[in-house]
């Protein structure tokens, strides 16, 4: 399933559309809370070790209070990450639910979370976790082994809609409890990832709240949580509101000190870009996040970017970069040909759409892993250049000819095809493509769905040609998007239809390759066969986030840490004072603001 689809620039998922005007605004969100912490009655020798140490991403400027208002595109048809995962549900759902470990921020080594340590056998089969005893629930009962087995059990259970998670927890048996707080996980085969699999990327449930319960209906009320947040209220295509816990059991641990620093966390909903845009300029929302060229370099102007209220901040770090292009589906005859996918991309002008269309503003895509490649290190895959000529006689070479209307034929069949589309701005880049296609006798026309109809199409393979844009991680697995056994497989992310048997063999490789150096060097061997065969008409990607924010916050030196994206500010920015209240002065009487960091570099 594509856990990660639209995981950049058009965020996100399989939702509900709902409606909501500009001028409707919601006081209830707009109320902040103030949240009391309780003292903390733990042993402070409990703490495990690594989590005594400071926290080298957060300031130690920070302080608790304040809310931040986070812009949603749409309101979450559920908010159980396990059932939609929808990039404002996970950001939610991770706030309230959590996994056995964590990542170092900056070294990224494996951290302490519900799991105070753990054993990994010679052999890297078994995997034994041991509980951290400080572990409460929001209710006071503790999280155990119990709960941890109940997670699994909920997830592999095919009466749920959590076939996604499945893949990876398939791996694994059933885990067993050792006692009250320890519990072993048998890996079935020796994976690289298989202890992420279940200690970071699994978030626990407890037992005792959803037990005897339709899983698949625990969408929006989750009264029991161990996070460090709890959802107070959630209004329909409106907003959903968080607020801290001032009773989370790691409040008191030194590594946590500068983080979850927001009283109140609310995710505004906006089915309209142009309406958000205009609700965050209105100071309606604090953040916006800016995925489109167009509303970064035409739409910040005016008084409150001049006079410098509104920070327009461009940040450069590690913040793995997917890719986004238009797959062809090698299912359907017409696009079986390499030769034919090929001269596809040949027809594709990106740099004029680039120039022309997208302010200049990305960077052509020449790799399925293009993070590899932002540094010194030399990307070995030949760009694809537009070369309509070159597209004309890779297509004669594949059996396609022109007919005495210049239309083109293979088997007495005309070249053509449906691009299946899922959002009317985008349709400019298409156009431009339909354009040289015409030249050599290619005709195609766009069919657009609204998201769930594009969704549930996509899941079924039932496309030509579409437009999906992937996001990436730190550890790269290329198993889901590139074996062929998932080619076939509804609701994976092999949307080609990608089948290659060397390509198989080096996944298989990369499984045991426990150096990741060496298993990085795999994949881009990979990348290296994967590109040459043209599953996707490649596009483009941008090496930075580019926010806009109200500047009444406090940042840490690096806003969104090492290899963070906007999620990074509702964890480590801080509501300061001081800044909201030269704020409010400057605009009371429209001065201007002191100058801050318009561009943020990652220096290692």
């Amino acid at each position: 399933m594509r856990k990660s689809l639209f995981l950049l620039s058009l965020f996100l998922f399989q939702i509900l559309s709902f409606t909501l005007t500009c001028s409707d605004t919601d006081q209830s969100a707009d109320t902040p809370s103030k949240v009391i912490d309780l003292p903390w009655s733990g042993d402070p020798n409990s703490i495990p070790e690594l989590m005594r140490a400071e926290n080298p991403v957060a300031s130690p400027s920070a302080v608790k209070g304040g809310r931040i208002r986070f812009y949603s595109h749409q309101f979450p048809k559920s908010l159980n990450y396990y059932l939609d995962q929808f990039t404002t549900t996970a950001r939610i759902f991770t706030s309230l639910y959590e996994p056995l470990t964590s990542y170092h921020p900056v070294t990224l080594e494996t951290m302490p979370h519900l799991a105070k340590s753990w054993k990994i056998s010679p052999d890297k089969r078994k995997f034994t976790f041991y509980l951290d005893q400080n572990a409460k629930w929001s209710d006071g009962k503790p999280v155990s082994a119990d709960d941890v087995i109940f997670t699994y059990d909920t997830i592999m259970n095919p009466a749920n809609a959590t076939a996604v998670f499945r893949i990876s927890l398939s791996r694994f048996g059933r885990p067993i409890k050792e006692d009250e707080f320890t519990v072993t996980f048998e890996a079935k085969e020796v994976h690289w990832n298989n202890f992420n699999d279940i200690a970071s990327s699994i978030f626990i449930l407890p037992k005792h709240h959803f037990e005897g319960k339709d899983f698949n209906k625990e969408n929006f009320e989750f009264p029991v949580v161990s996070g460090p947040y709890r959802i107070v209220e959630a209004k329909k295509s409106r907003y959903i509101k968080l607020e801290r816990r001032g009773d989370y059991w790691q409040r008191a641990y030194p590594f946590n000190k500068g983080k979850n620093n927001f009283d109140q966390i609310v995710y505004k909903v906006y089915n309209e870009e142009a309406v958000a845009l205009q609700a965050f300029k209105k100071g309606d929302m604090d953040i916006y996040p800016v995925y489109t060229a167009h509303i970064w370099v035409e739409e910040t102007k005016g008084e409150a970017f001049e006079k410098k209220w509104i920070a327009k901040q461009r940040i450069f770090n590690l913040k793995p970069v997917g890719f986004q292009g238009w797959a062809m589906n090698s299912r359907r005859e017409i696009f079986s040909d390499r030769r034919v996918r090929e001269a596809i991309a040949l027809l594709v002008d990106r740099d004029l759409m680039i120039k022309k269309l997208a302010f200049g503003e990305y960077d052509p895509t020449n790799s399925y892993y293009p993070d590899f490649y932002l540094g010194s290190e030399k990307n070995p895959n030949t760009p694809v250049q537009f070369n309509i000529e070159k597209a004309r006689k890779l297509l004669a070479e594949a059996g396609w000819k022109p007919n005495d209307k210049g239309i083109l034929e293979k088997d007495g069949k005309p070249f053509t095809f449906t691009i299946l589309d899922r959002d009317k701005k985008t349709e400019k880049y298409f156009t431009v493509f339909l354009e040289k296609a015409k030249e050599v006798g290619i005709s195609a026309n766009i069919d657009t769905l609204d998201l769930a109809a594009w969704s549930a199409r996509v899941d079924k393979y039932d496309f030509d040609m579409t437009w999906a844009a992937w996001g990436s991680g730190v550890f790269k697995d290329p198993e889901s998007q590139w074996h062929s056994k998932y080619a076939n497989e509804e609701g994976q992310p092999n949307l080609p239809g990608f089948k290659m048997a060397a390509v198989d063999n080096l996944i298989e490789r990369q499984k045991t390759e426990f150096d990741l150096s060496k298993r990085n060097e795999i994949i881009k061997a990979i990348d290296r066969l994967v590109y040459k065969e043209h599953p996707y008409v490649l596009l483009w990607h941008l090496p930075s986030v580019r926010l806009l924010y109200w500047r009444k916050f406090g940042q840490p030196n690096l806003p969104l840490g090492i290899y963070g994206d906007e999620s990074f500010a509702t964890d480590y920015w801080w509501y300061d004072e001081k800044n909201d209240s030269d704020l409010k002065k400057a605009i009371e009487e429209k001065l201007p603001l002191t100058e801050y960091r318009a561009v943020v570099k990652w220096e290692k």
